[in-house]
């Protein structure tokens, strides 16, 4: 068993130690190499995925050819294109690795038995998703509200670890600012 995911768990719901078995059996392991594609744009996502170790990205490609990043995950976080997953559709999303990573997926064909074998399941992925939500309504705001700098300097401060693992040039894409305004703000900051 997963001791991380195990406490992860236990911050949403209770399971036995049983349930927790349960739980876990329905996942197998996946090591992926660094930028490694777990989802291309034009495949169908058929999982979830729990972070237990690693850095990945979920993003598209605009019109201009541009990459555009929607979402980071790391160690002990859920990821997944839930619009490809829930509506199966083709995804228009990627989903890279950013470094070397291991993942427990839990393909969407299973979740419904373990749904319903183990009812907690649907309350641990609501809190899921509520977390998940939150830090997008943030951003949102933060679009509207704050200029770049104050983006940057607010991203930085409540995400630290991404500072350390995540390429500038990237994190310039997630704020929806170029790399040059990025590198400005950090020899400002420094």
């Amino acid at each position: 068993m997963n001791q991380n995911l195990t406490d992860y768990i236990k911050r949403y719901v209770t399971f036995s130690e049983k349930e927790n078995e349960i739980f876990q059996s329905y996942l197998k392991l996946r090591k992926l190499k660094k930028k490694e594609f777990l989802l291309k744009a034009g495949q169908f996502c058929k999982s979830r995925y729990f972070i237990t170790k690693g850095c990945v990205r979920l993003f598209y490609i605009d019109n201009k050819g541009n990459e555009q990043i929607i979402h980071f995950g790391i160690d002990n976080w859920w990821i997944t294109d839930y619009e490809s997953l829930i509506t199966n559709k083709s995804s228009t999303l990627n989903i890279q690795t950013i470094e070397y990573t291991e993942l427990l997926e839990l393909p969407q064909e299973k979740f419904d038995d373990l749904c319903e074998k183990l009812p907690k399941t649907e309350r641990l992925f609501r809190k899921v998703m509520e977390r998940t939500y939150i830090p997008i309504q943030k951003r949102i705001e933060y679009i509207y509200s704050l200029k770049g700098e104050e983006q940057f300097r607010l991203f930085i401060s409540e995400n630290p670890e991404f500072a350390q693992r995540v390429p500038q040039y990237m994190i310039a894409s997630y704020l929806g600012m170029s790399p040059e305004f990025v590198s400005k703000i950090r020899a400002k900051i420094k």
